[in-house]
């Protein structure tokens, strides 16, 4: 039960949200009624509603009830639009919010209708342009017609309930009989052009509950994972700027990793990391036109001098994401600072050579015709890696402190030389495949000698150290060693070990040592799931499923993930909804799915399909 009026005494949590979007931008709804997230026309714009990070005051759009209520909500089947319940003494109605796609702007549509008995409702809107500091000029620009502006920004509320304003804020207050419906549609335009003209709502509404229902209907068989695997990709949907092909980290930017920490970062970007594990999801889910706009946008976005490869990119693959922080917005619960853009964008991560190179080919094994310039990017690619791999760097953590040789980083570097050493559906003549095989093996012949513990019985972090790190789960995964190495089986289990506090996965052992930021964080949800796939392809079929089930249990009532989980104060954390720990569900599901129809049969196709697995040939004299 809740006041939808009361002021609570702490922001709702990350899993009290729900999103909608239109393939351009994205919205969270709470549980109780109220939009506090919403950037315009972007995901990367700024919002006009940033409660989130904030209060009320910083933008926000509240429609509830005025009495206490109890609160249902789920999607409609397949679809990205959202159905709220609200049951009253005095009777329920049901909120509807959708965001139309392939429109020309953009638009937030919310239906009340009423259910039962009669429900007085309140709405309170709260624009706030500029990330909740912009107070917009509001006014009646026709019947039923309001338009909020501030500089280059204009939002048009369109609604059939009566609306006056108090204060700052545009309010309305009616009551919902059984079978009435009140609409309210507020969309997006520039100020500088007239409003953008009336829509049909129910036209809307069902053209989009049609392009969801038909896209995810497609969604590959994954056994009893199945729901799990549409509702992640729908998810993974609703973060793609369609426009481009690119898919966000996250709609949300400052999240905290930790409450009242500053691990706080902006996630409304592109990250090359994410490129074969994303590829992966939609090919084995059988969506080949979005791995192939994925990956189209990957070799926009990286065109260029190797030199200056990047981690990030925009998402219509800007370069230039400069970070600084906000000083008017307190930040989630207090958690501070609030930060725009990411510097991590400037790092030197050897990995994403080696990502890229692994999702180049897997987009050829998976039968994607090549890139117009895949050739001369990848020959490029490898000259410069050739020249940079042994230097230290940030790692895929992106560890804001001294550079080091980490593991990982070595891994995937090797990964790319070995791809397409190996791989002869690459154009490469049989000369240059034989180089990169002999450089991929020095690599190896490297790491094993410098990345291991000093007893030599697992692999560590970076060089020199002793501790263990989540992203060495990924050896197995890529093909470094064969999963039943004695090493590899060391490396998995001292994981278990020393970084699974409370059952899950952490990324490794914070603090100061390594990063420079002092403070913990939750448990890393893509780490755990990779763990997943560490079991099924050690032969833990059954621990695999069980580790499974208590991570998709961690998903709220909508069936989204944040980026972290904290297992002791049993929430979620980080930014919302993540894009990484979507993919790594969707991928050790459908591994779970196939391991689950045959274990020794299957085991050779898991490895080498769904876990990237390498053939493992004897190996090239090292130059």
């Amino acid at each position: 039960m809740f006041d939808a009026m009361s002021k609570p005494p702490v922001q709702s949590r990350i899993e009290d949200y729900a999103m909608i979007g239109d393939c351009r931008s994205a919205a969270l709804v709470s549980r109780n009624g109220s939009i506090d997230w919403l950037c315009l026309p972007r995901f990367d714009s700024g919002a006009c509603f940033a409660a989130l990070l904030g209060t009320k005051e910083h933008g926000r759009w509240l429609i509830a009830p005025k009495a206490a209520a109890e609160v249902t909500r789920g999607y409609r089947d397949g679809s990205l639009i959202l159905e709220t319940v609200f049951k009253t003494r005095g009777g329920s109605v049901k909120i509807t919010d959708f965001m139309p796609v392939e429109q020309s702007h953009s638009s937030v549509i919310r239906l009340v209708t009423g259910l039962s008995g009669r429900v007085a409702m309140r709405m309170d809107l709260a624009i706030r342009f500029d990330y909740g500091i912009t107070v917009p000029w509001v006014r009646q620009v026709g019947a039923h017609t309001f338009s909020a502006v501030a500089g280059p920004d204009m939002l048009t509320l369109r609604t059939n309930a009566p609306i006056h304003g108090e204060g700052l804020r545009s309010v309305s207050k009616f009551t919902v009989s059984a079978g009435a419906t009140i609409s309210f549609v507020l969309t997006y335009g520039n100020s500088y052009d007239p409003p953008p003209p009336p829509v049909n709502i129910r036209k809307l509404e069902a053209q989009t509950a049609n392009f969801w229902r038909d896209w995810s209907g497609r969604c590959t068989d994954a056994g009893e994972h199945t729901e799990l695997v549409r509702r992640s990709l729908i998810t993974l949907k609703g973060l793609t700027y369609a426009p481009t092909g690119g898919i966000v980290a996250a709609a949300t930017t400052s999240l905290p990793e930790e409450i009242g920490g500053a691990r706080n970062w902006d996630y409304r970007y592109c990250w090359v990391r994410d490129a074969t594990f994303t590829l992966l999801a939609f090919m084995n889910a059988g969506y080949m036109e979005e791995a192939k706009a994925w990956r189209d946008w990957l070799m926009r976005a990286v065109a260029g001098s190797p030199a200056q490869l990047q981690i990030m990119y925009g998402i219509a693959g800007e370069r230039r994401l400069p970070e600084w922080e906000i000083p008017w917005l307190p930040g989630y619960q207090k958690s501070a600072p609030v930060r725009i853009g990411n510097a991590a964008s400037d790092q030197v991560q050897l990995d994403v050579y080696g990502e890229l190179a692994d999702a180049l080919v897997q987009a050829m094994r998976g039968g994607m015709p090549p890139s117009d310039r895949s050739g001369l990017s990848r020959q490029l690619l490898l000259e410069r890696l050739e020249t940079i791999w042994s230097d230290p760097d940030n790692g895929i953590w992106e560890i804001r402190g001294p550079l080091r040789h980490f593991v990982h980083s070595k891994v995937m570097a090797w990964l790319a030389f070995q791809r397409f050493g190996s791989d002869s559906d690459t154009p490469d003549d049989g000369a240059r495949r034989g180089h990169y095989r002999r450089v991929a093996a020095k690599i190896h012949k490297d790491i094993c000698a410098k990345g291991m513990d000093p007893t030599g019985k697992y692999f560590v972090q970076y060089y020199g150290a002793t501790e263990v790190d989540a992203s060495l789960l990924l050896l197995a995964i890529v093909g470094f060693l064969p999963p039943d190495d004695e090493r590899i089986r060391n490396t998995v289990e001292r994981i278990e070990h020393d970084l699974m506090p409370n059952g899950l996965v952490i990324r490794y052992n914070t603090g100061a040592k390594v990063d420079g930021l002092q403070g913990t964080e939750g448990a890393f949800l893509a780490c755990s799931f990779w763990l997943v796939d560490n079991l099924v392809l050690l032969g833990r079929l059954q621990d695999a499923k069980q580790l499974f089930a208590r991570l998709s249990a961690l998903a709220n009532d909508v069936g989204m993930l944040s980026e972290e989980f904290d297992p002791v104060g049993k929430r979620m954390l980080g930014n919302f909804p993540q894009a990484f720990s979507h993919v790594a569900l969707v991928n050790s599901a459908i591994g779970l799915a196939r391991a689950g129809r045959g274990e020794a049969a299957h085991r050779k196709q898991i490895q080498q399909v769904v876990y990237r697995h390498a053939t493992h040939a004897a190996p090239e004299p090292v130059d």
